[in-house]
């Protein structure tokens, strides 16, 4: 996930059968929810909104203070199968819809997303503590990640080989290369950014002519069904085209990912992802692993600048994002750039504003308490082997529950964990280096390279650190970040595999078929 907003409040354009005024009658939430009751979900399988045998409802607590937001069904096996059935089904159907067609759902779901972006983002704001205008923010912005994925969409186009291109041939064959669907795509969104990159993996997937089994995560499993399912059942989706199970992933995870049904996975989260990747057959995966995202700042950059962009890179959203600034290095002979850009960090981190996402908190709970013990684990090692903590200002950890207070680190080396493993919290790491090469080095010994950043006013330097770095991204003068969402956006070494942003993930989710027709003779344009 990253820090990338939708400043803008478009409205929806284009084709629509969703009114504004209708959501309030026909919203997601009513449309989802067990017996008008807004606080228990069901599943939505084949086209239908259905409890789980299982009998079990699981609770999405509030990272706030540990309570009960909502419920959602524990799925159990055979619903997944039905899902997968259901699905396949389907998915012959919509493999001969034309691409028109396809858009147009892609479109009505926008605008489904737009007319009750208040409802998705006051349950994003319940289920992961994001403040109201960042949730709503990723709703919009999601919308148009629809619609721009239907218009790239119908613009993907096959291509006409020759065969005397190769040496030695004549031209008595034409090959015809297109892109067809995959299948069944299984998509696996995470907690940070449960709606965005849910629709960044359903969009592309149905817009080239599959359908979808989607999990949905444990923390942000409501937004999954309001904002997925819901929104594409009142869209007109084709019943079982798009399906979305919850439930606790150590129980269903390896069923959905290694279903004998399934033809591709599109997996967002952590190290998780690694098991998933060895445990999946010979299908398609496309996987983004996190990051340990390593900031360079060099004795020429822009100062200012810097210190705002790792402020924000390091702390938006309390630090849980994939393109986080995890790690600053700062080049310098002796203190001549970090006695100047430290102080600038230390002042804009002061002023970030600390508490609740129902108060507009810069940074707020992270998303549970494993979570919490993991980030003070990390800074207690840190600091137990000599690190300075130079926030909070007293020299200890804050914490309240699963709020924690933007922590700043100096003097971080090898032999702490928080050099190399990632934090996923509002913690600052910094080291100085003398040498550009070092922080290199130290960067890309880590065994994640999702993005990196560099601050340099010499263009020339820049380029050759980005091309040493071992990092999929390599911002340059700005902070990490995924998107806008048209962007490439890929992971190095253990951060993951293939490509995401639209016109790749487009592509990720088809494969090529040639069709050759052989001419009994050589067959050339005639001449003008």
């Amino acid at each position: 996930g990253d820090d990338f907003r939708h400043e803008t409040n478009n409205m929806p354009s284009g084709v629509s059968s969703v009114k504004t005024e209708d959501a309030g009658v026909n919203s997601v939430i009513t449309q989802s929810c067990v017996k008008g009751n807004a606080k228990q979900y069901n599943l939505f399988i084949g086209g239908e909104w259905k409890a789980s045998s299982s009998g079990r409802m699981l609770p999405v607590l509030s990272p706030v203070d540990e309570s009960k937001v909502y419920e959602v069904q524990a799925a159990t096996q055979s619903e997944i199968d039905e899902a997968f059935s259901a699905a396949r089904e389907a998915q012959k159907t919509w493999a001969k819809t034309p691409l028109w067609k396809r858009a147009e759902l892609l479109k009505k779901a926008a605008d489904v997303m737009r007319a009750n972006a208040d409802e998705i983002a006051k349950v994003i704001q319940d289920e992961v503590a994001k403040p109201f205008k960042a949730a709503k923010s990723e709703t919009l912005r999601t919308a148009d990640l629809l619609d721009y994925t239907a218009e790239e969409g119908v613009r993907m186009n096959g291509e006409l080989l020759t065969s005397d291109s190769f040496t030695g041939e004549k031209r008595n064959k034409l090959c015809l290369v297109q892109r067809v669907p995959l299948g069944v795509v299984v998509a696996v969104p995470p907690f940070n950014y449960p709606l965005n990159l849910a629709g960044s993996k359903v969009g592309p997937a149905l817009m080239t002519g599959n359908s979808v089994v989607m999990k949905a995560p444990s923390a942000g499993a409501v937004t999954g069904l309001v904002g997925i399912g819901a929104c594409f059942d009142l869209a007109g989706c084709p019943k079982g085209l798009v399906n979305v199970v919850t439930g606790r992933g150590s129980e269903i995870g390896d069923y959905i990912t290694q279903h004998k049904m399934a033809n591709a996975v599109t997996f967002t989260g952590g190290s998780t992802g690694l098991h998933v990747a060895k445990g999946v057959s010979m299908i398609p995966i496309q996987m983004e692993l996190g990051g340990k995202d390593p900031c360079i700042v060099t004795k020429d950059a822009n100062l200012k600048a810097a210190a705002s962009a790792i402020v924000k890179g390091a702390f938006s959203y309390s630090g849980q994002r994939c393109t986080a600034v995890k790690m600053l290095y700062i080049v310098e002979e002796q203190d001549e750039v970090s006695s100047v850009l430290l102080p600038m960090v230390l002042e804009g981190v002061q002023k970030l504003k600390v508490g609740s996402p129902y108060d507009d908190a810069d940074v707020t709970p992270v998303i549970d308490k494993k979570s919490a013990a993991l980030i003070k684990s990390l800074v207690t090692d840190a600091t137990d082997k000599g690190a300075k903590m130079l926030l909070p200002a007293d020299g200890q950890f804050k914490q309240e529950g699963n709020l924690l207070y933007p922590t700043v680190l100096s003097g971080i080396t090898a032999d702490m964990k928080l050099m190399y493993e990632e934090q996923f919290g509002p913690v600052l790491p910094i080291t100085s280096v003398k040498t550009t090469e070092e922080a290199v080095r130290l960067a890309n010994d880590s065994p994640l390279g999702l993005q990196a950043s560099v601050f340099t006013q010499n263009i020339d330097e820049a380029m050759v650190i980005s091309d040493q770095l071992q990092a999929g991204t390599v911002q340059i003068n700005g902070a990490p970040a995924r998107g806008p969402d048209h962007f490439p956006f890929q992971g190095f070494k253990d951060s993951g595999l293939s490509s995401q942003g639209v016109r790749w993930s487009l592509e990720a989710m088809t494969k090529i078929k040639s069709t050759v027709i052989n001419l009994p003779q050589e067959s050339y344009q005639a001449g003008i």
